[in-house]
Order: C-alpha cells, then sequence, then structure tokens
C-alpha cells in the first residue's frame, strides 16, 4: 500500500520518469480503446513558424501533473478504458510536407484497423488532414465520414490559394480536400470560434460553399453558448465525431504560444472552450486532437502546454466515459 501511494504521488512529478502522455505506458494500438499520439509536424504551416514539431515534447513533459480523475463527470478514465501513449509518427522526410501527410495517414490506418481511437497532439493543423485520411470511413466511423466539431480562429477551407508557400495538402487546406475525398461530412459538422483577420471580404465563402455550419467569434457571442451547444448536439446527433482544436481559438492571454496568433478579437476563455468540446459528450467521438502548439514562444510557467494538456484531457474524458458505458461503439 505504501508503495502505491509513493508512486502516486512521484507520477505527479513532471520532472521524474520516462515521460509518456498523462504517465500511459508505451505500446501499441492492439487490444486498446484510447491510443494517445504524438505528431511533430510543422512543414504544413508552411512558414517560419516551425517549431510546432516540439508541441509533442512539450505535452508529454507536463502532462504528468495534469488532472488524473474528472470531477465533473464523477469518471476516473484511466480505470474505466485502456489508454495508451503508442509514440509519435515517423517524419523520416520531415521537410516534405506531402510525404508527412501520407506518412501519418499509413500510421493511422494501423490504430483504426487496431479499433483504438486516437487522441493526438500536433503539430501544425495539417496533421488533421493525414488523420483524417486514414479515420474518415473507416473501420472505427463504421464505413461513413467524420463529422467536425472544428475550434479555430481559421477555417483552414482556402480553396483560393493552391498551396501555402509551397504545402499543397498544408494547415490552410484540410478542410477543403478532405470534404472533396469524401473523408468528412461538412453539413454535419461544425467551424466555430472563426475571427482570423482577414485578407479578403470573401474569406469564410468556401466553408459556406463547401456546406460547413460557421459560427464567428462574434456570432458567438451574440448568440450566448447555450444555442451554439443546442445546435452542435443537433447538427452532429447520431455521426462519428471528430474533434479538432486548433489552441489559437483560445484568448491569447489564455494560450499565448500559439503559431498565428490573433489579438485583433476576444477569443475563448477556457471554460467556454471546455463547455463546447462538452457539447459532444456521450456522441461517437472517433478521435480528435489538439493542434499548433509553440513551445518556444511559451510562458515559462508552460501555460500553453499545460492548457493543451487540459484539453486533451477533457477528448479522453469523454472517450473514455462512452467505453465505459459500452456505448459509442
Amino acid at each position: 500500500m505504501a508503495d502505491t501511494y509513493q508512486k502516486s504521488m512521484m507520477d505527479t512529478l513532471y520532472w521524474w520518469g520516462i515521460p509518456t502522455m498523462f504517465r500511459c505506458p508505451n505500446q501499441g494500438p492492439e487490444g486498446q480503446d484510447i491510443a494517445l499520439v504524438g505528431v511533430p509536424h510543422s512543414t504544413g504551416n508552411g512558414t517560419t513558424e516551425r517549431d510546432q514539431h516540439l508541441g509533442p515534447r512539450a505535452l508529454r513533459d507536463v502532462s504528468a501533473v495534469a488532472r488524473r480523475a474528472h470531477i465533473g463527470f464523477g469518471l476516473d478514465p484511466w480505470q474505466v478504458a485502456k489508454i495508451v501513449d503508442v509514440g509519435d509518427v515517423p517524419f523520416p522526410r520531415a521537410n516534405d510536407n506531402e510525404d508527412c501527410i501520407e506518412q501519418i495517414t499509413r500510421f493511422y490506418r494501423q490504430i483504426d484497423a487496431a479499433g483504438a481511437r486516437p487522441v493526438s497532439v500536433g503539430g501544425d493543423h495539417s496533421i488533421t488532414g493525414g488523420i483524417v485520411q486514414a479515420l474518415g470511413c473507416g473501420q472505427i466511423t463504421g464505413g461513413v465520414p467524420v463529422c467536425f466539431l472544428h475550434l479555430d480562429a481559421h477555417t483552414d477551407v482556402f480553396t483560393k490559394v493552391d498551396h501555402f508557400l509551397g504545402a499543397k495538402k498544408s494547415a490552410a487546406h484540410w478542410g477543403a480536400y478532405l470534404a472533396d475525398q469524401g473523408r468528412a461530412d461538412p453539413q454535419h459538422s461544425m467551424q466555430i470560434g472563426l475571427r482570423g483577420h482577414a485578407r479578403t471580404l470573401d474569406w469564410l465563402q468556401p466553408s459556406y460553399d463547401y456546406g460547413y455550419n460557421v459560427v464567428t467569434m462574434k456570432e458567438f457571442r451574440k448568440r450566448g453558448i447555450e444555442d451554439v451547444v443546442a445546435q452542435i448536439r443537433e447538427v452532429m446527433a447520431g455521426r462519428p465525431v471528430y474533434i479538432t482544436f486548433d489552441l489559437d481559438c483560445l484568448d491569447p492571454t489564455v494560450a499565448p504560444a500559439v503559431s498565428n496568433l490573433e489579438p485583433g478579437e476576444k477569443g475563448f476563455d477556457i471554460d467556454q472552450a471546455v463547455a463546447l468540446l462538452h457539447a459532444v459528450r456521450g456522441m461517437n467521438i472517433v478521435g480528435g486532437d489538439v493542434v499548433c502548439m509553440m513551445p518556444t514562444k511559451d510562458s515559462p510557467n508552460r501555460i500553453t502546454a499545460l492548457t493543451a494538456s487540459a484539453i486533451m484531457f477533457e477528448m479522453i474524458s469523454m472517450m473514455a466515459e462512452t467505453v465505459g458505458n459500452g456505448a459509442g461503439g
């Protein structure tokens, strides 16, 4: 008993031991419910803001101090679900974005075949494209496209440019090409929190053209969170949900270390973001990701990495709860 207690105390010390996500065992996805994955990829953003590939290491380092139990759910996710850290996607040609996206897809096809639901940390937002190329219409979804709960300051449906500084399947394009492939269902997807500094007056038009349900930050404040949550639940009910969370949807005071800061308009506070995530609680969540962390820009207290781990914990807890209830398959 004493040894168990002492280990539980040591496990909360982020500087002690071998860092895995939330102290989970490092092993393959076979026979597991949830697979935690690092995707250390930066070349899909196409800019000099390249250290997003350090995000998985930063989150692994601090996640030991994250919450172990979800008081609001009355749930210990680590007890009700089999959860492992499967490691990082390998990128032998890390500066070649198109090769990296295909490496991601190959890696996640193995996870999908194993029946584990992935929760990932990036990496820039292009990783969502590689992941959903594997999960959309895959085994976990039952052969149908995913529906996105997409929290972001930007649409990532920028069809008016062929590439983003050389990257074709870029952080700016996945929302379009996944719909073109039939891997994602825009009409039952939500894009919430958009407030990016527009370069053209029609910057939202591609999302509307594809049929995404768009809630800009201004609309969110006008409508209120309860109304938006009700829309999420109506639009996504009964469908396989994939959560993609760009940390730049948060206000810069909450998450300062992101790749594309949007200081001109207030973003979500953490309570608002978590409440929006909880809108899909109890639904068939087939996976999720947290993207666009810039560890070299973080505060000394590493608040952005800690915030990313908190968001990831919410995703894990919702998925574990579904597993524990024997539903969602």
